[in-house]
C-alpha cells in the first residue's frame, strides 16, 4: 500500500510541475523586449501536452485498480525519445546542460505502454540533469543514444557527466523507498525498472568515463515480446 501511495504521488506530481515550469517560461517570453510569441506558442504546446499526460496518467491508475489488460502499441522508441526531449527542453535550459542524441536508424518497433515508456524515458533524463545541477565546474553534458542489441532489440541509453554514483550505495538504487536525495521518494527507478521488465527487458547503471552515469536499458523487439498477464508494479514515475 506504500508503495502504491508514493507511486501515485510520483507519478501525478510529475507532469504537475512540468506544466508548472513550462508556464513560468512562458511567462518569461512574454516579459521579453519585444515578447517572444513563437516561444510562448512552443511553451503552450509543451503545457497542453502535459496536461494530456496527465490524464494518461490518472487513466493509467484507473485502469490498474479496475485490473484492466495493460496497453500493448506498436512503439517507435526514437520518436518516443523526442517526445520526451520537448517537453524536458525548458528544465535543461535552465540548469545550462547541453543535450546531444545519437538515435540509430531502422531499429525495430517495440510492444508496450508509450506513457509507461515515455515516463521511464522522462525520468531518467531528468534525474541525469538533476544530477549534474550541482556542479560548480566542468561540462554539464547529456546524451542520449539508441542502438540494437545482440538480441536485435532496442537498446536505449542515458549518459551524464555529473558527479557519479557512490559504489556503495549502487546495488540499492532500485530498491522501493531507497533514495540519495534528500527530498525524494525513493520509488522512482525501482518503478522504472519494474515497467522495463514488464515490458520484456532490463535496466541497469554503470559508471560513465570520465566522469558522470550511465543509465541504459534494452526492450524486445514487437515480434519477440511476451504476452504478460500482469504488471509488477503501478505505473511510470520520477524519481
Amino acid at each position: 500500500m506504500g508503495q502504491l501511495t508514493a507511486s501515485v504521488a510520483h507519478e501525478v506530481s510529475q507532469p504537475i510541475a512540468a506544466t508548472l515550469i513550462n508556464a513560468q517560461a512562458a511567462l518569461r517570453w512574454l516579459s521579453s523586449q519585444p515578447p517572444n510569441l513563437e516561444e510562448v506558442r512552443q511553451t503552450l504546446d509543451h503545457i497542453v501536452n502535459d496536461a494530456k499526460r496527465g490524464g494518461e496518467v490518472i487513466n493509467q491508475i484507473r485502469a490498474l485498480v479496475k485490473k484492466a489488460p495493460a496497453r500493448k502499441d506498436s512503439i517507435d522508441v526514437n520518436n518516443t525519445i523526442l517526445d520526451v526531449i520537448a517537453l524536458t527542453r525548458s528544465e535543461v535550459l535552465r540548469h545550462g546542460v547541453s543535450l546531444q542524441t545519437d538515435l540509430a536508424t531502422g531499429l525495430p518497433l517495440i510492444k508496450g505502454d508509450r506513457v509507461e515508456l515515455q515516463q521511464v524515458i522522462l525520468n531518467l533524463i531528468l534525474n541525469a540533469v538533476e544530477a549534474m545541477s550541482c556542479l560548480d565546474d566542468g561540462p554539464r553534458e547529456l546524451r542520449i543514444s539508441t542502438n540494437t542489441d545482440t538480441s536485435n532489440g532496442v537498446l536505449f541509453a542515458v549518459r551524464d557527466t555529473g558527479p557519479g554514483l557512490d559504489p556503495t550505495s549502487e546495488d540499492r538504487l532500485f530498491e522501493a523507498f531507497y533514495t540519495t536525495k534528500p527530498d525524494g521518494m525513493g520509488m522512482g527507478l525501482a518503478i522504472c525498472r519494474s515497467i522495463i521488465e514488464t515490458h520484456g527487458g532490463r535496466l541497469w547503471v554503470t559508471a560513465n568515463e570520465p566522469r558522470g552515469t550511465v543509465f541504459q536499458f534494452t526492450l524486445p523487439p514487437e515480434q519477440d515480446e511476451p504476452v504478460r498477464a500482469a504488471r509488477a508494479m503501478v505505473g511510470p514515475a520520477p524519481a
